[in-house]
């Protein structure tokens, strides 16, 4: 594909749709493009003006295994044709107990677990925070700086970019507290990672004095990669001195894996890279391929603390999104989407570093597997944040038939997530087209 295969967009459709939705919808739910669209299979978009699109932003990371994978189309249609909905809560089907059996295997940690399902990512952090503190008896929570955990009233409070998530939405959940989380492009000149970890760990033992009282703290939520947070990636010393200190203090420790999860990093679990087991893990997004589903997994006697009734939702789980959850699975195994991923990873870290060394506005190369992300800055001394022209890059992108994101405390970052079954040439025409954008954007 190239910028001559793209007609003007939007295309007389999308305009016609898109001023519908102005005059319908609220400004709101906002879209990285006015595109509307039509179909898409597999790493490959189609609008309603019939304009083909490269996929690297993957539904923000929910397509995983593809846009309308056959077997996931297949597991829904069978499902919704012999169930949709009977509500957990009132006749309980077996889809819902396998994949709570699937995730209790194959979720890390070499203790007993136990899942429950509920809708969205949102309502996974706040079940989790709602175990971790019926579990302890405390009331703190305590998250990170740039984390992103949600926008209900609790996952905002954990959240940490202001705008647009949290402007004008207060008062806040209370109990809630932040942390540095280490960025380490960012670190003052001259600081190793090493140091960078160990000064921040150390900032604990402060928080604890001048802060809240360690035996408040019920939990301490992270993402083993920073999403909206622009990529970050910890060192393994971090995660795992974050878990020493839970474990020093009977502290629950939350990992995030919304984002990271079912295959994207090169593992089926951000977490395995850090070698490290969460007491409780929240998931979502690709879990079921695009169908409205989260779960919450974690140690068996935290889990089982909240009593019958306290935990749950009339749609949370719904046969037919476990069905889909149930394929994901099997789709991960059957196409070798976790080797996929570090191999798709390999193409775009190989040719970011190349990039890297041509084009200045490119300040930082980072990410894990098919997590990737590059950081844009005005100046490569100074690394001031080029918003701008991350936002320039990505238009130019979608004009010319490529869909991507950017991320960052300063939106100066462009984060890939194309789906794992991206084919070599598609990943290659797509990293063409990125390359196009750089260049006319920074001329």
């Amino acid at each position: 594909m190239t910028p001559s295969d793209i007609k003007t967009l939007p295309g007389i459709k999308s305009e016609a749709l898109h001023a519908r939705r102005q005059n319908a919808v609220p400004q709101g739910p906002y879209h990285v493009t006015p595109l509307y669209i039509q179909s898409a299979k597999g790493a490959v978009v189609v609008d309603v003006d019939g304009n083909e699109f490269i996929d690297f932003a993957g539904g923000i990371g929910m397509q995983n295994v593809g846009h309308c994978h056959p077997k996931i189309v297949k597991a829904v249609q069978e499902s919704a044709a012999a169930s949709i909905h009977s509500c957990f809560h009132v006749m309980p089907y077996e889809s819902y107990i396998e994949l709570a059996e699937k995730l209790n295997e194959k979720t890390p940690g070499d203790f007993k677990k136990k899942t429950m399902f509920a809708n969205s990512g949102a309502e996974a952090v706040e079940n989790a925070v709602k175990i971790a503190r019926k579990a302890t008896g405390r009331s703190a929570v305590v998250s990170f700086e740039r984390g992103y955990h949600g926008r209900t009233l609790m996952t905002m409070s954990l959240t940490s970019k202001v705008n647009p998530y949290k402007h004008g939405f207060g008062p806040f959940a209370p109990e809630t507290y932040k942390l540095p989380y280490p960025y380490y492009y960012r670190a003052p000149q001259n600081m190793t990672q090493e140091e960078v970890d160990a000064q921040i760990l150390n900032q604990f033992e402060q928080f604890i004095v001048g802060e809240v009282a360690v035996d408040n703290i019920a939990a301490i939520i992270l993402e083993p990669i920073q999403g909206e947070g622009g990529f970050v990636v910890p060192s393994a010393d971090f995660v795992q001195g974050i878990r020493r200190i839970c474990d020093k203090y009977g502290i629950i420790m939350i990992a995030d894996e919304i984002q990271t999860g079912f295959a994207r990093t090169g593992k089926l679990f951000a977490m395995e890279h850090y070698e490290v087991a969460a007491d409780i893990t929240t998931l979502s997004k690709s879990i079921a391929a695009g169908m409205p589903l989260s779960a919450i997994t974690g140690r068996a006697d935290l889990m089982d603390v909240p009593g019958s009734g306290q935990l749950g939702g009339t749609f949370a789980g719904s046969p037919v999104a476990c069905a889909a959850g149930l394929a994901v699975l099997e789709v991960i195994e059957e196409e070798n989407l976790i080797e996929r991923a570090q191999k798709i990873g390999d193409r775009m870290r190989n040719a970011f570093h190349s990039w890297q060394q041509k084009y200045h506005v490119i300040g930082d190369v980072r990410g894990l597997g098919a997590m990737m992300a590059l950081e844009l800055v005005k100046d490569p001394i100074t690394k001031e944040p080029a918003k701008e022209a991350a936002g320039q890059i990505v238009t130019e992108c979608w004009n010319n038939g490529l869909i991507g994101l950017t991320a960052g405390l300063f939106g100066n970052v462009i984060r890939f997530l194309p789906p794992l079954v991206i084919t070599d040439e598609q990943l290659d025409k797509g990293l063409g087209i990125l390359e196009h954008a750089i260049v006319k954007a920074t001329q």
